[in-house]
């Protein structure tokens, strides 16, 4: 039951709000479909570990999503430096960290 809660959060504090902005960021930059292919692959192929580990680990799911949602923590550290598919979403969210700072 916690597990469940814990997926379910992390879903909605964290993937969800994370898709939306590579979405609109996406949009914004008229990136090209192989970049948002690329993007896609990695949110695929992410987004099941991520909701694994916060049903295996609930304090981190909490832990995590707090730190998402208030800034504390970049999305771009939940990815895998390895997957060459999260290197355009990484640096799509870097991007998009460096406009707001300098807001």
């Amino acid at each position: 039951m916690l597990s469940d809660i814990a997926a379910w959060f992390i879903t909605m504090a964290v993937l969800n709000p994370v898709q939306a902005e590579v979405q609109t960021r996406l949009d914004q930059v008229n990136a090209s479909a192989a970049a948002a292919t690329q993007v896609q692959q990695c949110i695929t192929t992410h987004a099941p570990r991520l909701i694994e580990r916060a049903a295996n680990e609930p304090s981190w799911a909490v832990t995590t999503a707090i730190g998402v949602s208030v800034g504390w923590t970049s999305p771009v550290t939940l990815l895998d430096p390895r997957d060459p598919n999260c290197a355009a979403l990484a640096a799509l969210l870097q991007g998009g960290e460096q406009e707001s700072e300098q807001s």
